[in-house]
């Protein structure tokens, strides 16, 4: 089931978010499975604050790594972060699943309000400034930011493959399963914040990372945010 998030983050930002004209800047990074997401992001800092890009709060960019979202959704919530773990490995709990837990555990809290959660503390701390998000629906919560700047990593399943395979040292027809699966699993967690087909979580700039490297790649994304006065 679907959420209408922005309603929602609406309803719950109201009183204390920041004005749109002052919150973000936030770059997310989505990719397809064996893209250096991550690594693109750590490059993206480096030069960054090498280049002493600081906006208005004066304070450094920043990574937020799942493991940082999941510790904060699970603190918000009231649980332990193994707890909501299954989230992260985009997996769901459906609405029988969610009734037979919450009769068996006394703090249960439902597939819904977890995910809820996880985007609000994405949203939080993209309005805080200066934060790069990767996946986690991160373009579907963002999107709405005028200081906000999406980009999406792509490559031949066969060159994502080699890398996974490669990586988990697992052959090359069990990784291109594994990226096909992963890929329709973030698709589905991305859909789950503003739904299947949505025109609204297109991104800013795609790269074909079997062609570029992480550096061109952050040059010019670098670039990008110049001419948009981002920074």
């Amino acid at each position: 089931m679907n959420i209408d998030l922005s309603k929602y983050l609406k309803e719950k930002y109201e009183s204390y978010r920041f004005t749109p004209d002052f919150s973000g800047p936030v770059i997310t990074i989505s990719r397809e499975c064996g893209c250096p997401g991550k690594r693109l992001a750590v490059v993206l800092i480096e030069k960054l604050n090498t280049m002493d890009y600081k906006f208005e709060k004066n304070i450094p960019w920043r990574w937020i790594s799942k493991e940082i979202i999941s510790e904060t959704a699970a603190k918000e919530l009231g649980v332990q972060p193994g707890e909501i773990q299954y989230v992260f490995d985009y997996t769901t709990h459906g609405a029988l699943e969610d009734l037979l837990l919450s009769l068996t555990k006394k703090y249960y809290k439902s597939d819904r309000k977890v995910r809820n959660t996880v985007a609000l503390v994405i949203r939080n701390f993209a309005d805080e400034g200066n934060k790069i998000i990767v996946g986690r629906g991160g373009v579907a919560i963002t999107k709405d930011m005028p200081k906000s700047f999406h980009v999406f990593l792509e490559a031949s399943l066969e060159w994502r493959a080699l890398r996974i395979s490669e990586k988990h040292d697992i052959s090359i027809e069990d990784s291109r399963k594994y990226c096909i699966d992963v890929d329709k699993k973030r698709e589905e967690f991305k859909n789950f914040y503003h739904g299947k087909g949505s025109d609204y979580t297109r991104y800013d700039i795609s790269f074909n990372a079997m062609t570029l490297s992480v550096y061109e790649m952050a040059d010019i994304i670098i670039s990008a945010l110049k001419i948009r006065k981002i920074i």
